[in-house]
């Protein structure tokens, strides 16, 4: 696996965590352990995400956050609780990813990885409070098994298909600055305080 593989994986599993961190840290152990994605020398670190444990604790609080995600406003709690936790963990998978013989390109991966990560989590934070104020609760549903449905599907992509990766982070982060940006009409024109005329 080439540089440009490993960096476009790096970036759409971190951009990806944003969203769904414990699906992205599940999916990567179980793609490590059934051989999905064999390890070049410099990630073996990245094996721990194979162990038994890990892989069935991220999915247990994968399945947490797949039911707290469909419920209008405890969406939002849940997001505001991970506003840091995805960011690091983000950072911590993108790390992983980089050449420890390399610290330049591991601190490099760190910050663009955590960056990333609160990028798409913004964008999905921003989104579902645009949504919340909507009485109904049938968007949120939607949208959250949208993102479900993504997640799960591009994760795959990036693994089956590592030379994909690069072109599916460039799309997530295309989506995300789209997302921010209409999520961010939304509440402006919901909550903006309008001039006196």
């Amino acid at each position: 696996m080439g540089i440009v593989e490993i960096l476009g994986i790096a970036g759409s599993v971190s951009l990806l965590s944003g969203w769904r961190l414990y699906l992205c840290i599940f999916a990567t152990g179980l793609a490590m352990r059934f051989g999905a994605w064999p390890l070049p020398e410099h990630l073996q670190a990245l094996q721990a995400l194979a162990n038994p444990m890990v892989i069935g604790l991220s999915g247990f609080a994968a399945s947490v956050e797949f039911m707290a995600d469909k419920v209008p406003w405890i969406d939002s709690a849940w997001d505001m609780i991970h506003t840091a936790i995805r960011p690091i963990g983000g950072a911590v998978l993108a790390l992983a990813l980089a050449d420890p013989s390399d610290p330049t390109t591991q601190v490099i991966a760190f910050i663009l990885g955590g960056g990333a990560s609160l990028l798409t989590h913004g964008a999905k934070a921003g989104t579902r409070a645009a949504v919340n104020t909507s009485p109904e609760p049938f968007t949120n549903i939607a949208l959250s098994t949208t993102e479900d449905v993504a997640s799960a599907g591009l994760l795959w992509g990036v693994y089956a298909y590592p030379q994909i990766a690069a072109g599916v982070a460039l799309f997530i982060l295309a989506a995300a600055i789209g997302l921010l940006l209409a999520a961010r009409a939304v509440l402006k024109k919901l909550f903006g305080r309008t001039e006196p005329g």
